[in-house]
C-alpha cells in the first residue's frame, strides 16, 4: 500500500474513487457518525424495554433490509447509506447490551468485541492488502467493511458502558473523556506519524462511546445525573438531527450536480 493510499481515508476525501459507495471522510461524515451512535444507544434502550425479543427481531429484519438496499446501490446515496449505518448502530447496541443484561460482565463483552474487530480487520487486510476507507469499491471489501462497522458499534457500546458504570465516571464525564480521546488519533497522525488508516479506525471506534454517553446522559432521569428527557424523546431528537443533516447533504449534492457541467454538457457531482 502506497503512502497516498494510507493518507486517503483520514485527510484527503477528494481522492475518493467515483465507484465508492461510502461517503467522503469530511467533517459532515464525523458529525453524522456521532449522531448515529447516539441514536443507536437511545433507540436500542427504548425498543428493548418496550418490545424485548420481538423488538430485537424486528430491528434485525430492518437492518437486513437497510444493508440489502445499500448493497444493491451502485453509488453512494446519503439516505440509503446513513439509514444502513443507523440500523447497524441500533442493532450493534443491542448486541452489546443484551449479553450484559443476561449477566455477562462488561469487561468480557468489551474484550470479546475488541477481538472480533481485530480479527475482521486482520482478515480484511490479509485478503485485500488494505484497510483504506477510500478503496471500498468491490463487493468483498464492502462485506468486510460492514462487518467491521457492526463489530465496532458493539465494541464501542460495551466500552462506553464500562467507563460510565464500572469505572464510575457517569455518562456526562464519560462522554467528555471520549471527546478528548477522539482527538488523540488525529494528533498522533498529524505530529507523531501514526498511519492514517489506523488513525481513522481508532477514531471511528471512539465515536461510538462518545455519542452513546451523551445520549444516555440526555435520557437518564435527574436522580441518576441525566437530563431526564427519557429515551423515546432522546431517540426522536437524535433521529431528527440525522434526518435534517442528511437532507442538507442531499440538497447540497443536487445543487453541486446542477452547478457543474462536464465538457460533454452533462452535469456531474463534485465528489473529487
Amino acid at each position: 500500500m502506497t503512502e497516498t493510499d494510507r493518507a486517503r481515508p483520514f485527510l484527503a476525501p477528494w481522492f475518493r474513487p467515483a465507484a465508492s459507495k461510502v461517503p467522503a471522510v469530511t467533517a459532515s461524515f464525523w458529525i453524522l457518525k456521532i449522531l448515529t451512535t447516539g441514536l443507536g444507544e437511545a433507540a436500542s434502550d427504548s425498543l428493548v424495554r418496550a418490545g424485548g425479543a420481538v423488538a430485537v427481531a424486528v430491528t434485525a429484519s430492518v437492518l437486513v433490509a437497510g444493508l440489502v438496499a445499500q448493497w444493491r446501490a451502485s453509488r453512494y446515496i446519503p439516505g440509503v447509506y446513513w439509514f444502513a449505518v443507523a440500523m447497524v448502530a441500533v442493532f450493534g447496541t443491542m448486541a452489546a447490551d443484551i449479553p450484559h443484561r443476561l449477566g455477562v460482565p462488561l469487561w468480557v463483552t468489551s474484550t470479546g468485541y475488541l477481538l472480533a474487530v481485530l480479527l475482521i480487520l486482520f482478515a480484511w487486510y490479509r485478503v485485500e492488502g488494505t484497510l483504506s476507507f477510500a478503496t471500498i469499491t468491490t463487493r468483498r471489501r464492502e462485506a468486510f467493511y460492514w462487518g467491521t462497522v457492526l463489530a465496532t458499534f458493539a465494541l464501542g457500546t460495551a466500552v462506553g458502558d464500562l467507563s460510565a458504570d464500572n469505572w464510575g465516571l457517569g455518562n456526562l464525564a464519560s462522554g467528555a473523556m471520549f471527546v478528548v480521546l477522539i482527538a488523540v488519533p488525529a494528533i498522533a497522525h498529524r505530529w507523531l506519524g501514526l498511519n492514517a488508516v489506523t488513525a481513522f479506525w481508532v477514531a471511528y471506534i471512539l465515536t461510538r462511546p462518545l455519542g452513546a454517553s451523551f445520549a444516555d446522559w440526555m435520557g437518564m432521569p435527574f436522580r441518576r445525573g441525566g437530563l431526564g428527557l427519557g429515551m423515546p424523546l432522546t431517540t426522536g431528537l437524535w433521529a431528527a438531527a440525522i434526518a435534517v443533516f442528511v437532507g442538507v447533504l442531499v440538497m447540497a449534492g443536487r445543487s453541486g450536480r446542477q452547478g457543474v457541467t462536464s465538457p460533454g454538457g452533462r452535469g456531474s457531482a463534485t465528489s473529487t
